[in-house]
């Protein structure tokens, strides 16, 4: 079982966005020491209290260079709000920095501020990130090529420097909506997925992948990794109360606030199911959040909890969210991921 770290570069608590990048740069580093199978970073636009990180690719970048072993990966470049000729050779140049440790997340994100931002439609967010992705596969395997689409024009376009994995890094698209799922199937593309409240719905969702991908006639086994948030002590109440602050935060103070701000794009139907998601998230208890979307606990529970969700859902891989929220101290992040290197992690292989 692939076993990764999910890195959000946190900023509350930290006196400085430049503490901020220290402290999650060297959690990377540490855990190479550990032996961790990858890293991975987020991409968050305009959230100065919450994460510094709005450009995973850079950070992705300094990673490899500053590590031997470890892969790095995106969870995930929002593609909608970037140029995919300009995305593909960044992901080319940092793809031969990484020498193939390189693993290229994509999505198009529910956090529809960085579109605000970057003065992107969120209605057009489906329509451009299959568009981008489609021009970046292009330019990644083609000597040459032209493209005429609804958003992205190129003409006899080469690129320079060609990816060092041939033909190119793995693409693994983050999967939430329903109709995501066959879609990526189809695509030939791996899976990032969370569970977020609802494991059994997920559970229906990932098999639908799964038949969509036989039904494709495409070979092999698709690859599945499931993001979790994991915190590891020696006693079960350290293990729920640390974390507690984060989690609520989390929901509470960003995630409903996100869906919660109408966006002007959208018709009023669309905004007022999107209050009505965030209004159900500022309302989750930890009880819950304990209940359907954690691994909290000692190394036996964990373990146990990881290994009963690769049964239930039949995953390849988990990306561990180690200080989910972003509220708890360094010490505290870096004594739970040697434990769980220590004590879970020989367990999940």
């Amino acid at each position: 079982m692939h076993v990764g770290v999910f890195l959000d570069f946190p900023r509350h608590g930290r006196s400085s966005d430049a503490e901020a990048f220290q402290e999650s740069l060297g959690l990377a580093q540490l855990s190479e020491e550990l032996g961790l199978d990858s890293v991975w970073l987020a991409e968050l636009h305009f959230y100065p209290a919450v994460s510094v990180i709005s450009s995973p690719l850079i950070v992705a970048s300094a990673i490899a260079a500053s590590t031997k072993t470890i892969k790095v990966g995106t969870a995930v470049e929002v593609l909608p709000l970037g140029n995919p000729v300009r995305l593909a050779e960044e992901v080319a140049t940092l793809d031969n920095i990484a020498q193939g440790r390189f693993e290229f997340g994509v999505g198009r994100s529910g956090a529809a501020t960085g579109y605000v931002g970057y003065g992107v439609p969120y209605s057009e967010s489906t329509a451009r990130f299959w568009e981008c992705l489609d021009v970046i596969r292009k330019a990644w395997t083609q000597q040459s090529f032209s493209y005429d689409g609804k958003f992205y024009h190129y003409h006899n376009v080469t690129l320079a420097p060609r990816p060092y994995q041939s033909p190119h890094p793995p693409i693994r698209i983050a999967a939430n909506s329903p109709d995501t799922f066959p879609g990526a199937a189809k695509e030939g593309l791996s899976l990032f997925i969370g569970l977020r409240g609802v494991p059994t719905v997920l559970k229906e969702r990932v098999a639908s992948y799964r038949q969509a991908w036989a039904n494709e006639g495409r070979p092999g086994r698709p690859d599945v990794s499931l993001r979790l948030p994991v915190y590891v002590a020696h006693t079960m109440a350290q293990a729920q109360a640390d974390p507690k602050e984060g989690a609520l935060s989390f929901y509470r103070d960003f995630v409903a606030k996100i869906f919660k701000e109408p966006l002007p794009d959208l018709t009023q139907a669309e905004n007022d199911e999107r209050a009505a998601r965030g209004q159900r998230l500022e309302n989750v208890t930890y009880e819950d959040i304990l209940k359907t979307d954690t691994a909290y606990g000692t190394p036996e529970v964990v373990t146990q909890r990881i290994l009963e969700l690769k049964e239930e859902l039949g995953l390849d891989g988990i990306v561990a969210e180690m200080n989910f929220g972003g509220r708890m101290r360094r010490e505290q992040v870096e004594a739970s991921m040697r434990l769980f290197a220590a004590e879970v992690l020989p367990n999940l292989r």
